[in-house]
């Protein structure tokens, strides 16, 4: 019999028929394209946002949903399964998503169990770990079985995301006109991870996609050599890209779960077109 209850947000990037399959209920985040706004997944899917994004003169921007969404969701949940809930967000060193889950558990204190958690990570990084909260959830773990898992995972998930051009992390401020022009001109292909604190640094910059597909492999053999992993390639509109690498790194590991999906419109709104992510965990053998 379930115990816990599972909920994300849409930046977490997991499939839809994961999500469907496993309980693991999805709170959106705003996209803006000028006076225009999407919720996440819903009425914008990465297909759609990504031909906007070609065709709008306007830069979109992103916004996290309320304190008051995040109520509604906790409230209907525990009405429907009376369960605890599990709430797991994207870094809160890059957005108020977490902040407003936070103020969405404190106000419902003592009337509803929700524990929320700061991923730290973004994008698939965070689809690691909800995916096997939840798989653990729908075996009848307790929480705190759960929360032993997630714990382990948000120290050992890391991500690492190929820019395919830097215009977009210029347009969104990430960084200056200059650095986006000469890295154009030199063919950079700049590789971003986050840090144990969930912030955005540059890991390495390479020329060309193969040395950075083969910098990522190498960071991963220091990190992960035999161990089993679970590891999520989410892309935008990059979907050959994204099984290419996947062939590449179970050639080299020992990959028990494999996922490839899309980077949906919010993240996709900062890194843009062509962007691959790499993300792994280690699988916990029972």
């Amino acid at each position: 019999m379930r115990k816990v209850t599972i909920v994300t947000d849409s930046t977490a990037d997991i499939p839809v028929t994961m999500t469907e399959e496993l309980n693991i209920h999805v709170v959106p985040l705003n996209v803006h394209f000028g006076e225009e706004t999407y919720e996440d997944g819903v009425d914008l899917g990465a297909e759609d946002f990504y031909k906007k994004l070609r065709e709008s003169r306007d830069i979109p921007t992103t916004s996290q949903p309320s304190p008051a969404r995040f109520e509604e969701v906790y409230r209907n949940l525990y009405k429907e399964t009376g369960t605890e809930i599990i709430s797991i967000h994207l870094s809160a060193k890059m957005s108020g998503t977490f902040q407003s889950a936070h103020i969405a558990q404190q106000t419902l204190e003592g009337e509803i169990p929700v524990d929320v958690i700061d991923s730290k990570r973004a994008s698939y990084a965070i689809g690691v770990i909800v995916v096997e909260a939840a798989q653990l959830a729908e075996q009848g773990a307790s929480k705190a079985e759960v929360m032993d898992r997630i714990n382990e995972m948000l120290e050992e998930a890391n991500v690492y995301f190929m820019v395919d051009t830097l215009e977009y992390l210029q347009k969104n401020g990430r960084i200056g006109k200059a650095s986006a022009l000469v890295g154009s001109l030199l063919k950079i292909k700049p590789i971003l991870s986050l840090t144990k604190e969930g912030e955005v640094y540059p890991f390495e910059k390479v020329r060309g996609q193969k040395k950075a597909i083969q910098k990522i492999l190498a960071e991963m053999t220091k990190n992960y050599n035999g161990k089993p992993l679970h590891v999520g390639i989410s892309h935008a509109e990059a979907e050959g890209d994204a099984e290419l690498i996947m062939e590449q790194v179970k050639e080299q590991f020992e990959v028990e779960q494999e996922v490839i999906t899309n980077i949906g419109p919010v993240i996709g709104a900062h890194v843009g077109p062509g962007t691959v992510a790499v993300s792994v965990t280690p699988v916990r053998r029972k």
